[in-house]
């Protein structure tokens, strides 16, 4: 297995990165992005009444589709390195008329600030590959913690294969560091070594990248 390429961008470069490109972050990849993550969210397929987390929510497409599915007893919470995306996906919410099922923070997911056990499901999609590779065990160490008993993960991640596309993508990510910071990693690897249990994976290519959904419980 080879290794992971690094982050060499800080967080603080990352946050002021992301805030630049949060009122147009949508037109950049929304459409791109889209049906990976309804697939990733159909994995998870989340009840009416639970209590859902979504690491690294973005302009908060699929906020308003978990918003949704929990329906008035539930709850969904949210954490991002981004002011500006809290921003954009505050009001998203506030059109769809589901602010009040939302509770949005700005953070760090390598220290999420919920009690331990708190959750019944967690969605991180195209967030995972964007810490630096020590940092990606931290984060499912602490999605873990939170999650209650049987909780489940679902993650939508770019996966690191022998392919031409990946070898492109990867050059330019070391090239471009800030602008493309997203690079593929291991991600059922990932889970399995953070001690949850793979329940799927499903495989998927988003031009040519290799994209993997990883369904996981406690």
């Amino acid at each position: 297995m080879k290794p992971i390429t690094p982050v060499t961008r800080t967080k603080a470069e990352a946050k002021a990165n992301y805030n630049a490109m949060s009122r147009w972050y949508d037109l950049l990849t929304g459409w791109s992005e889209k049906k990976y993550k309804e697939a990733g969210l159909m994995a998870l397929a989340v009840n009416a009444g639970e209590t859902v987390l979504e690491i690294g929510f973005g302009t908060g497409q699929c906020l308003v589709a978990l918003a949704q599915s929990v329906g008035d007893a539930g709850k969904v919470y949210g954490i991002d390195l981004s002011e500006g995306m809290g921003d954009a996906a505050r009001a998203r919410l506030g059109k769809a008329g589901l602010l009040d099922r939302v509770v949005l923070s700005c953070g760090d997911a390598t220290v999420l600030p919920f009690a331990d056990g708190f959750f019944d499901a967690i969605f991180i999609s195209f967030t995972l590959e964007l810490f630096d590779t020590a940092e990606i065990s931290v984060v499912l160490a602490e999605c873990r913690r939170v999650l209650g008993k049987n909780g489940r993960l679902s993650i939508v991640s770019l996966a690191k294969k022998e392919k031409t596309a990946v070898s492109i993508y990867e050059w330019v990510h070391q090239k471009m560091p800030k602008q493309v910071d997203c690079r593929p990693i291991y991600p059922q690897q990932a889970v399995k070594d953070a001690r949850f249990h793979i329940e799927s994976v499903t495989a998927m290519s988003m031009f040519r990248l290799p994209v993997e959904i990883v369904l996981a419980t406690k």
